[in-house]
């Protein structure tokens, strides 16, 4: 699987975090505390030196790049998650534009500029979800990538009605949370999501194992899988 798109988003993203870092830099003092994590309500609630703050999300984004571009090489699926390529693709490209945006924001509320951190991370979990949403349909069964319970992994029948049950479930998560902090406030907006993901999940799981249940194929693919 070509992971070249991957490398070269990760790459060009680390630096646009790296030149930002390097704007904002002389503005903060040396013994000042950056932000690193808010409340619900968008308070800041975590802090951490100049150094780690300006630099931590950029070297985690290096590590979560250079992770996504070494699974594939680990897959025991590999052939599945090639036929994934576009999803595993587009949605690690979205994960590491989030993070740039994460460490837009944040720098932005350390050099105390008017931001609400609240809604700007509902509306960015919210889109991360939106297009997670879009791309879980297209995946195929695989160990690293997807939704993976016992019986998706024993079942393509189970595998493949959940992923297209969860693409629904993700769609909505997005847009109600959204919905919910235009109209109520980021708050509520992280209530809806945290309960959307708890019941979406449980739910998703359970109709994995009623999907598997009813395959009657899956004992030949269990018996594959350990083979």
């Amino acid at each position: 699987m070509k992971v070249r798109p991957l490398l070269v988003t990760g790459a060009l993203v680390v630096l646009g975090m790296l030149a930002i870092s390097a704007w904002a830099w002389p503005q903060i003092p040396a013994d000042a505390l950056v932000p690193v994590h808010w409340g619900a309500d968008g308070t800041a609630d975590g802090f951490a030196s100049k150094t780690w703050g300006l630099l931590g999300l950029p070297l985690i984004t290096t590590g979560l790049t250079l992770l996504l571009a070494f699974l594939p090489r680990i897959e025991p699926r590999r052939q599945n998650l090639a036929r994934s390529a576009t999803a595993y693709v587009g949605i690690g490209i979205a994960t590491l534009v989030f993070m740039l945006g994460v460490h837009v924001v944040a720098v932005m509320a350390a050099l105390e500029r008017e931001v609400d951190m609240g809604l700007m991370a509902v509306i960015g979990i919210s889109g991360l979800f939106l297009v997670v949403g879009n791309y879980l349909r297209k995946t195929r069964s695989s160990w690293f990538f997807g939704i993976r319970t016992p019986w998706t992994l024993s079942s393509e029948r189970s595998w493949d009605r959940t992923h297209r049950a969860g693409s629904v479930v993700f769609v909505a998560i997005g847009v109600a949370t959204i919905a919910t902090a235009l109209v109520a406030g980021p708050v509520v907006g992280i209530w809806v999501l945290l309960g959307g993901v708890g019941l979406g999940s449980v739910g998703l799981v359970a109709y994995s194992y009623v999907v598997w249940r009813d395959d009657p194929n899956r004992r030949t693919m269990e018996t594959r899988t350990v083979e």
